[in-house]
């Protein structure tokens, strides 16, 4: 058993679902890690990345190293987040990087390492899981979130439609490219719709936002949820 972790909240969770944030450390206390928070932390300098602000994400990245180096695992409720940083990080700062990225990982994959572990968690009603495009394609968390969505009692997992195709996120991409990301999030609503679920659940906040939006716009009841809500028992 891991006995202390530090928390990377990441800037969705700092300035607009800070009850993602909330609920990780809830997750994390309840299996028995000692949780701290770096205060000086900030982005981790993906969005800069991706836009192709090569200097300003080195910039966030040697910040970020020299945040969190000493921490023997730093959590996070974010696969995209944690993808750059342990994918990007080499590229960006190479040997400057003292091993920090290696100590990064997202919350499922972290409770779901440490092994047959009851998180006593508890829900009233169906659930949907959209795997996101990093947690799927570049973490490769796999099974991981189904695994521990199973686990919660009262909860009904019903299987999503055509999961991997991608929600039309993207960051920037559903800024530059409106169109194509509207078309791309109808595809996913309508899929998340025709399961009759309460609640799709996702590990980023990011493209939950993105599909809450749209839900809400369609005057669906169905609500987007984060992950660690669901297993903090919060929803």
């Amino acid at each position: 058993m891991i006995g202390r972790a530090a928390l990377f909240v990441t800037c969705l969770a700092d300035t607009l679902y800070p009850s993602v944030g909330i609920a990780t450390v809830t997750v994390l206390e309840r299996l028995g890690v000692s949780v701290s928070f770096p205060r000086e932390q900030t982005c981790c300098g993906q969005m800069h990345f991706n836009s192709g602000y090569v200097d300003e994400a080195r910039q966030l990245g040697q910040r970020f190293v020299d945040v969190f180096a000493g921490e023997p695992v730093v959590v996070t409720p974010s696969a995209s987040c944690a993808a750059h940083v342990r994918h990007q990080y080499a590229e960006l700062l190479g040997d400057d990087a003292r091993g920090v990225p290696e100590s990064v990982v997202e919350l499922s994959q972290f409770v779901s390492g440490l092994g047959a572990v009851a998180i006593g968690a508890r829900f009233r009603g169906t659930v949907t899981y959209h795997p996101t495009c990093h947690s799927l394609r570049v973490l490769r968390v796999g099974d991981s979130p189904l695994r521990l969505l199973r686990e919660v009692e009262g909860l009904g997992l019903v299987e999503l439609p055509d999961a991997d195709e991608c929600c039309g996120f993207g960051g920037t991409f559903a800024v530059k490219n409106a169109a194509v990301s509207s078309a791309m999030l109808a595809d996913k609503l309508d899929a998340i719709e025709s399961t009759g679920a309460d609640v799709v659940c996702a590990c980023d906040s990011s493209c939950l936002m993105h599909i809450g939006g749209g839900l809400r716009r369609r005057g669906s009841r169905v609500r987007a949820v984060h992950l660690a809500e669901i297993l903090a028992g919060a929803s």
